[in-house]
């Protein structure tokens, strides 16, 4: 099957580095014009940006904190000034907390929804306004909310509030041809991970196909439902995770 993205534009959230770089190369790869977004230093995005026109395709960097209304309309607005429209849009962007639950305070719980659900509920709210009909919405969320690890209940609880959003948005603008789904990635071998001291080798002798992810992995999947190839698929929560959960 060959998947193509050829003539659409794509916006894809924390696109610098880890999965988030792996998806903008994939869509790059398929024919997609990328906008690759960045929040902090530049160099990462300027790197992806400077692949992508390596292999004969086309993309800009824009920096833009997606928790924030205004600078995500901006970022959204790039991709229309530049290219023309917006047909797909990844969610990537997000934030990761750890600790009991009995251990967290208030502000770690405002903190964790306002970086996973509130900037969610925007991307999705602003991708919806402009859009263009038959488009693509993808939202990576975490295998954790199958899993329910101890110590994550808030990260867990955030993402799975934004699989929902998800689920109900897929209806509301299915009339429009529009697909909005989720993926789910397991544990994957990013330097995000890497930092979060996770038990490596115990979970990869609990999963199946035994190895970590890698970011490759999570952009096939999100390459095939940014595709026509996956036109009739909307609302569902798609687990990339190698058998773990």
């Amino acid at each position: 099957m060959v998947l193509s993205t050829t003539g659409r534009v794509a916006v894809v959230t924390g696109s610098s580095r880890g999965i988030g770089r792996a998806i903008a190369m994939r869509l790059a790869a398929d024919g997609a014009a990328v906008v690759v977004n960045y929040h902090g230093t530049a160099e990462s995005a300027r790197h992806v940006v400077t692949e992508i026109e390596a292999g004969g395709g086309r993309a800009i960097m824009m920096q833009a904190n997606a928790a924030d209304s205004d600078e995500l309309r901006t970022l959204l607005d790039a991709a229309e000034h530049q290219y023309g429209g917006l047909d797909v849009l990844v969610h990537n962007a997000g934030g990761f907390v750890r600790g009991p639950l009995t251990a967290s305070n208030d502000d770690d719980y405002a903190r964790v929804f306002a970086l996973n659900t509130h900037t969610t509920f925007l991307a999705l709210r602003e991708a919806g306004r402009r859009m263009r009909d038959g488009g693509r919405i993808v939202y990576i969320s975490s295998a954790a909310t199958r899993l329910s690890p101890p110590g994550e209940a808030l990260y867990v609880a955030s993402k799975a509030a934004g699989e929902n959003l998800v689920r109900t948005f897929a209806r509301e603008v299915g009339p429009r041809g529009i697909t909005v789904n989720s993926v789910l990635p397991g544990p994957t071998d990013t330097d995000g991970f890497a930092a979060a001291s996770a038990p490596i080798d115990a979970l990869i002798a609990r999963t199946p196909l035994g190895r970590l992810g890698r970011p490759e992995d999570i952009a096939e999947v999100v390459g095939f439902l940014a595709s026509d190839a996956a036109r009739w698929i909307t609302g569902q929560s798609i687990t990339v995770d190698g058998g773990l959960s």
